[in-house]
């Protein structure tokens, strides 16, 4: 455990200030749970099954996916959690650097509104998930009152969580790992045992456009934690290894998502009905076992709780770089309340479940991925972030640039991001270029907004990167980063 941990107690106070030097004690190997933890969700089990049902692949098409979707999503998580050593700040404080403090205000309000949605999707989830324990425990049916008040216990539990800090979050992590591994080898033991392998291998093959459609979907999640990166590595070293950062994000994300999206594929077989289910939890008191299906809904609960603490964690950096003058943990609040009462709408009125959560995630990956692109470019050029100029947000800082604005970062951004969702295809929205072309019929549009935003930067004309100057720090003993 990092002294950073021991010494700042339950409650972290710091905000989007820079971490000094001196406090940067973290191990890049903590990062493992960290990113096993933003990942144990049921969802994942549904999407593996939409793998099946919706784009019929075949199991082996749903391993490539399951493969490739942390690779890509979780390589770039760690790639851009490289700025977090490099700048000891929140991802979303050292953008300031790069859109200007002004130009920052509009990537941020666009990523901390997506973040609603994401956090509203996870709270229905944890919801669904105790509303089937007490259903298959006591044989309590869901109702409107039921449905309210167990999405409020999770919110409330969210909130608690994230309020405390990175502290309390990672320690949760640490202990969920553990749980999730052993009731999951037990899930795939019981289908192992169970399953009618003979209709899993002879379900034919879907198309190549189907599975890099597929690795999209599932790979999406992963984007949504590309800004929230550098929250979670700001506390480590200048000297941590960058390769042991990409890695443990690849490695951790990859051990959850893997053999959860083969056993959502392996179960549609048997229950195709998985894949639409308007309650996307559910399903597990009917296909597992009550000794294997409570134990793992509860972990699973734990997960969701998990996730949403973390994504509400980075959303209270985000409200403070947009303005809020409050402690992070109040800022936290905000986003508490929004996915409650967004959870409620969406447990009391939408007739399909999965069916939104799968147009969100499409448009969710664009509006993340045009900051992606612009941040990940700007980080070939920038290798260190000047704390005052991140924390002065008047026209004498200097990353005041042209009235607070970097015109080539903003519009590099605004022009990927519309590109982007001209090439999307979704439920609620669908692109003038999204089809009859091969970016729209793969489902690649958040990847050429990426590309497009990243490119754009680097033609356009910049402001010179300065390098700022630090202050000497009292001597301490040696500090070497943890793999």
């Amino acid at each position: 455990m990092s002294k950073t941990v021991e010494t700042e107690g339950a409650l972290e106070t710091r905000g989007i200030e820079q971490v000094p030097d001196r406090e940067r004690t973290a191990k890049t190997r903590e990062l493992f749970p960290t990113w096993v933890g933003a990942n144990i969700s049921v969802l994942l089990l549904t999407m593996g099954a939409s793998l099946v049902v919706a784009y019929h692949l075949n199991i082996w098409q749903a391993l490539v996916v399951a493969v490739s979707a942390p690779i890509v999503s979780y390589g770039l998580v760690g790639l851009i959690g490289i700025a977090g050593k490099r700048g000891g700040a929140p991802g979303m404080a050292l953008s300031r650097a790069v859109f200007g403090q002004r130009g920052n205000l509009l990537p941020g309000s666009l990523i901390w509104v997506a973040r609603w949605g994401w956090e509203t999707i996870n709270a229905v989830t944890g919801a669904y998930a105790m509303l089937t324990i007490l259903d298959i425990l006591f044989g309590i049916r869901a109702n409107s009152v039921l449905d309210m008040v167990t999405l409020l216990v999770f919110v409330v539990a969210t909130f608690a969580i994230s309020g405390l800090g990175i502290n309390a979050v990672q320690k949760c992590n640490k202990y969920a790992t553990y749980l999730f591994g052993v009731f999951s080898v037990l899930v795939l033991g019981y289908l192992v045992a169970n399953t009618d392998w003979s209709k899993v291998m002879d379900h034919s093959a879907g198309s190549t456009a189907a599975v890099i459609t597929g690795i999209g979907m599932i790979a999406a999640g992963g984007v949504s934690w590309i800004p929230s990166a550098p929250d979670f590595t700001r506390y480590l070293p200048r000297t941590a290894s960058s390769k042991a950062i990409v890695g443990t994000a690849v490695g951790g994300a990859g051990v959850v998502v893997l053999p959860m999206v083969l056993m959502g594929a392996v179960m549609a077989v048997s229950t195709p009905d998985l894949a639409s289910a308007s309650d996307p939890v559910s399903f597990l008191g009917e296909i597992l076992p009550t000794w294997i299906a409570v134990p793992y809904l509860c972990i699973a609960l734990i997960g969701m709780l998990l996730i949403n603490s973390m994504s509400m964690y980075s959303a209270g950096f985000t409200a403070q770089t947009l303005g809020f003058k409050v402690p992070r943990h109040w800022a936290v609040s905000v986003n508490a309340v929004i996915s409650l009462i967004f959870g409620g709408v969406l447990m009391l009125v939408a007739t399909s479940f999965m069916g939104s959560f799968i147009a969100f995630l499409s448009l969710l990956a664009v509006a993340f991925s045009a900051w992606v692109g612009v941040f990940g470019a700007d980080m070939l050029r920038r290798t260190e972030y000047d704390a005052g100029a991140m924390a002065d947000t008047t026209r004498t800082s200097a990353y005041s640039y042209r009235g607070g604005f970097s015109p080539a970062a903003v519009a590099a951004w605004a022009i990927g991001l519309v590109s982007g969702l001209m090439f999307t295809t979704s439920d609620w929205f669908t692109g003038p270029l999204a089809k009859n072309n091969v970016i729209g019929e793969y489902g690649l549009g958040w990847v050429a907004t990426i590309v497009i935003s990243g490119l754009l930067y680097l033609a356009l004309p910049k402001p010179a990167v300065t390098t700022p100057a630090r202050a000497e720090e009292p001597a301490e003993e040696p500090v070497t980063a943890g793999v």
